[in-house]
């Protein structure tokens, strides 16, 4: 599963890297499906794939807002979260690295590429997520959490998360030369917005068709070549 629309020799060279965190470098979006599948199901609901989708990279009073009004649900925004945060809270410390997620960020650490995170998590969430990778996260300048930043006023797809991000790296960077990678389809629009070059890697149930705006499209991290964005390769 990779975008063939676009050759390897139209991306442009970037010295900094951008990740987002759920379903991009830990498998937490498998717990979120568990706890709304849980949520729904108790007011006759289905969460579905569609629904999720169209949820993803949102902050968490947005995407909670979302669901409710999609699907008529009838409990308040607050309600909404106390329920989600309370079962997340077991299941979050359980996350695990997504495939090749590891190995590209030590890689590009030992290059001496700088690299932040940029996630719609809050503090609270980011921390469980993140219990067992503290020397992980010791790789990164910076991480972004627009659930509780207050600099980032629009979440994803607004461009804003990655703006403020690329504000904090210790040196100035202009957007041209930063590449992020995503997995939602609002964080591809909210990357190519701010003027961000971007790998896409969807769930496998995504349409592709929806991600053409994204510089190259992978099935896995696993599949990603450096060299191709002027970073330095694996094995050198």
């Amino acid at each position: 599963m990779e975008d063939t629309a676009k050759e390897p020799s139209t991306f442009r060279p970037v010295t900094h890297v951008i990740f987002d965190l759920d379903g991009l470098l830990l498998n937490t979006e498998i717990f979120y499906t568990e706890v709304l599948d849980d949520l729904c199901g108790k007011y006759g609901k289905k969460f579905t794939w569609e629904l999720k989708h169209q949820m993803m990279g949102r902050k968490e009073r947005d995407s909670a807002q979302f669901a409710i009004d999609a699907l008529g649900l009838p409990i308040s925004v607050d309600e909404y979260i106390a329920h989600v945060r309370e079962e997340l809270n077991r299941l979050l410390p359980t996350s695990r690295f997504m495939p090749g997620a590891e190995k590209l960020v030590k890689h590009l650490y030992e290059h001496g590429v700088t690299m932040a995170i940029a996630t719609g998590s809050d503090s609270f969430t980011f921390r469980k997520k993140t219990t067992n990778h503290g020397d992980f996260l010791q790789m990164f300048t910076h991480y972004v959490l627009s659930g509780d930043d207050p600099q980032v006023r629009n979440g994803k797809p607004f461009p804003d998360i990655f703006l403020v991000c690329a504000s904090r790296f210790p040196t100035k960077v202009n957007p041209e030369d930063i590449l992020v990678f995503e997995d939602a389809l609002n964080g591809v629009k909210a990357a190519v917005a701010a003027g961000m070059q971007v790998v896409a890697v969807p769930d496998e149930r995504a349409d592709l068709s929806e991600f053409s705006d994204a510089t190259l499209i992978l099935k896995s991290l696993l599949d990603f070549r450096p060299e191709a964005f002027g970073l330095p390769a694996f094995g050198s």
